[in-house]
């Protein structure tokens, strides 16, 4: 079961981001160039706004959750959800031989547009508190997108309470959906005003 809902970077999870926005004592100059480097290499095709906002809402689930290493694209890691914190870890449920670490969420893939796939599990998906809680999000973000004056404005940009690796991520993220808007011609308009051109155009 693919997830397409997300939370915005400003959910309850924030708890549990670290507030050095540079933990690894970068100099300024290396971080600069991760910055650079966090961009999508790719084409980036046009993309419209029930897209973007399903993109914007999984990936950000992803980053909001706590991971110290940098993801690659292609590769799957590992949802989990321990003492109420959402960890993002390198092992699958498979690999733990003595049992994996509180309730298995998910499997993530890191995409090379920069945005993330998440699969929800079987069981997890017929848990109720959970789904509330991602609904409660989804509408969260609903709201963050309906209130930006521009689609482009509503996307991630420099986030500094994310960890290194997250914030670089979510860098790229932003960078990736608002050349996709761009190339849809909708980066200016605002969420009405783009759900409304969608209408017009699927009819």
């Amino acid at each position: 079961m693919s997830l397409c809902y997300a939370y915005a970077g400003s959910s309850s999870f924030d708890g549990i981001m670290q507030n050095d926005p540079n933990p690894q004592g970068k100099g300024i100059s290396s971080v600069l160039q991760d910055l650079a480097r966090s961009r999508p290499e790719i084409p980036l095709p046009p993309k419209q706004i029930d897209q973007v906002s399903s993109e914007l809402f999984t990936s950000l689930f992803v980053l909001n959750s706590d991971f110290i290493f940098r993801p690659v694209t292609g590769r799957s890691y590992w949802l989990y959800r321990l003492d109420g914190k959402f960890k993002l870890l390198l092992l699958s449920p498979a690999d733990w031989s003595a049992g994996h670490p509180g309730q298995f969420i998910a499997e993530c893939i890191l995409r090379e547009d920069v945005t993330w796939t998440l699969t929800l599990d079987a069981e997890a998906s017929r848990d109720a508190g959970l789904l509330q809680h991602i609904n409660n999000e989804r509408q969260r973000l609903q709201a963050e997108l309906e209130q930006a004056g521009s689609l482009e404005e509503a996307m991630p940009a420099y986030i500094p309470s994310l960890a290194f690796y997250r914030r670089l991520l979510a860098f790229g993220l932003g960078s990736s959906l608002r050349a996709s808007l761009r190339a849809a011609g909708i980066n200016a308009l605002a969420w009405n005003e783009a759900k409304g051109l969608l209408a017009k155009v699927a009819t």
